[in-house]
């Protein structure tokens, strides 16, 4: 094995090596970065549907509050404003969704699944939590959950304590058997975004294969100029004066020195060459004197 073949080997080994560590460098970073960017997305998300909610609670509600005896509005509910409002965003983005899941909610379609519902529990069981983040697996990929509890005020009181005190309108249209009974101060429901999370990632992952690549061309540049000196300045001056001493060795005393300016290891390298074939040639010729 020659040693330029050596020295190509030795580089990629560490070409490789540096290649593995800079991937296990950038791995936790890029994904970590992705997926604070899902969060961040998911809090905005939050925060509009929180100020939908107030929006509706101060501004719409107390203007439907007088009409609600004779015919139940919905859009006076803030959950049902924030929900009705989101559905837009899902209809163009569909792995985009909020809701506002409840354990025993007046309307059907917003009781909590079972996940939601360990969400909620998780929520009760510890009271001083205002958010929790977690990641689910879906059907169209992995997802990031944000959730915040809801908590049963005096205004839910007035729909959710009893039959008795919600309105009829309301009763007429979802009965009494369901989303009465909340206590004051009680975690009922959450407020519950999901993102997908595969935009991200992928945008991560393109951004790794682009530092990868950088690091492979930087690399790759460096090895030709590395290969372009080792030749220039190594193996074809070792190659000429192998050549000399090959030459001399075979009794050609006339081949011309091989002369290396500078003052490197090589050029030492030919003066003690060149020292050592004038020597030769000396005693050669003290032998061959009668």
């Amino acid at each position: 094995m020659g040693l330029r073949t050596k020295f190509n080997l030795m580089l990629a080994a560490v070409a490789l090596v540096g290649l593995a560590l800079l991937a296990a460098v950038l791995t936790p970073i890029l994904d970590g970065q992705a997926r604070d960017e899902v969060v961040q997305r998911s809090q905005i998300m939050m925060e509009a549907a929180a100020g939908v909610r107030k929006y509706t609670a101060e501004q719409v509600a107390p203007l439907l509050e007088p009409r609600m005896a004779n015919t139940f509005h919905p859009q006076a509910v803030s959950a049902f404003a924030a929900g009705k409002t989101f559905d837009v965003l899902h209809a163009k983005y569909p792995d985009y969704a909020y809701r506002e899941p409840a354990l025993n909610p007046t309307n059907p379609m917003d009781r909590a699944t079972d996940w939601e519902a360990d969400i909620i529990e998780g929520f009760r069981s510890h009271p001083q939590l205002a958010e929790t983040v977690v990641e689910r697996d879906t059907p169209t990929g992995r997802s990031l959950v944000l959730a915040r509890p809801l908590v049963a005020t005096a205004e839910c009181l007035t729909c959710h304590s009893t039959p008795a005190a919600a309105p009829k309108s309301m009763i007429a249209i979802y009965g009494p058997d369901h989303g009465f009974g909340w206590q004051p101060n009680e975690i009922v429901a959450a407020q519950v975004v999901s993102v997908p999370m595969a935009v991200a990632f992928a945008q991560a992952d393109q951004a790794r294969l682009v530092f990868l690549a950088c690091y492979a061309g930087v690399f790759a540049l460096l090895f030709a100029l590395l290969n372009l000196l080792l030749n220039a300045m190594v193996l074809t001056p070792i190659d000429r004066m192998a050549k000399t001493a090959e030459a001399v060795s075979l009794g050609k005393l006339e081949t011309p020195e091989y002369v290396r300016a500078g003052a490197d290891q090589i050029a030492k390298l030919s003066v003690a060459l060149n020292r050592l074939r004038r020597s030769l040639q000396e005693a050669l010729r003290m032998l061959s004197e009668p």
